[in-house]
């Protein structure tokens, strides 16, 4: 009778869950009332990423390249997939950029295992292992993602990405490079910059530093709006105050790329000294870092970004 009882309140869980999570070969499928939100992606790159992202009204938040070919878009930084965590000094090991011809001595990231997949009728959580894999094969670092979905309005999407970094047997260096961290490409559109003039996009930080002024600086959340189809929308990126080195650099730039990075100091500030911003991982020990982005129909202004990072910071 327990079995039973227990098999049908989760099926009935399932049944109402708004927020689904569908395991497919080299992804997860995440779903939103049915509807196509991401995928965590793995097998078919350097490193996991989540592609695509897709926004109120199903506008698709990120660059397509190079998982797809759209007209209009630059092939640029091979490694831009969308949304991802990597970075490009660790132990002296460049895990964030790709050489599609195979030249370089480059780290890995590769999916281990899935640790959690459970739905949700609020929010669901999806939660993955990798493995950290230098040129040598050895695995100096592993990770822990978690991701945590929210249904809304239909006006809004909103999750929360958890990472736990766990150093090996080995003390793990995290170098001071602004090739780094947390990181998404926008939709070409959103741009400040577009290849043959300026773009509709901007950019504003929780400082006021607009533009190009908000590359390197310390702020608790960076807005970047812009135009996709008929509308605006604005991504809303926070990075919680428990972090290290909180409030964190940013590294946005006027062509899309938009990140965050806890280990860049002196490549920021040339006033500093250099490898200033190291980090170091102790054997055994874990750093976790947490970040929310909100996707929101609007401007930066109708976006309320300080309401969230003080809803966030709670």
């Amino acid at each position: 009778m327990r079995i039973l009882l227990f098999a049908l309140f989760a099926f009935g869980a399932s049944l109402f869950a708004e927020v689904t999570f569908t395991e497919q070969p080299g992804r997860v499928r995440v779903e939103i009332r049915g509807q196509l939100f991401t995928e965590y992606r793995y097998g078919d790159a350097p490193h996991v990423y989540y592609w695509p992202l897709i926004g109120p009204g199903g506008a698709k938040m990120t660059r397509g390249y190079p998982m797809e070919y759209a007209e209009g878009e630059e092939h640029d930084h091979l490694h831009h997939r969308s949304l991802w965590f990597s970075h490009g000094m660790v132990n002296g090991v460049d895990y964030w950029t790709e050489d599609a011809e195979g030249k370089r001595a480059l780290g890995k990231i590769e999916h281990a295992k899935i640790l959690a997949k459970e739905n949700g009728a609020k929010f669901g959580i999806l939660q993955t292992e990798q493995k950290w894999i230098a040129p040598d094969a050895t695995v100096p670092l592993r990770s822990v993602q978690t991701v945590r979905v929210y249904d809304g309005p239909d006006t809004e999407r909103v999750f929360d990405f958890e990472i736990a970094l766990v150093a090996g047997e080995k003390d793990v260096v995290f170098g001071d490079t602004k090739e780094g961290t947390f990181a998404m490409r926008i939709a070409e559109s959103m741009r400040l910059k577009q290849p043959k003039g300026e773009g509709r996009g901007t950019i504003v930080n929780s400082e006021g530093a607009k533009d190009a002024k908000a590359w390197g600086q310390r702020a608790n959340w960076v807005a970047m709006s812009g135009p996709i189809g008929e509308k605006i929308y604005t991504i809303t990126f926070l990075s919680h105050p428990s972090n290290l080195r909180a409030p964190q650099r940013w590294h946005a730039r006027d062509y899309g790329l938009f990140a965050v990075n806890p280990f860049c100091e002196h490549e920021m500030d040339k006033s500093q000294p250099k490898d200033i911003g190291n980090y170091t991982l102790k054997v055994g020990e874990t750093l976790t870092l947490k970040y929310r982005i909100a996707i929101t129909e609007g401007d930066a202004a109708a976006a309320k970004c300080a309401e969230r990072f003080a809803e966030y910071a709670k």
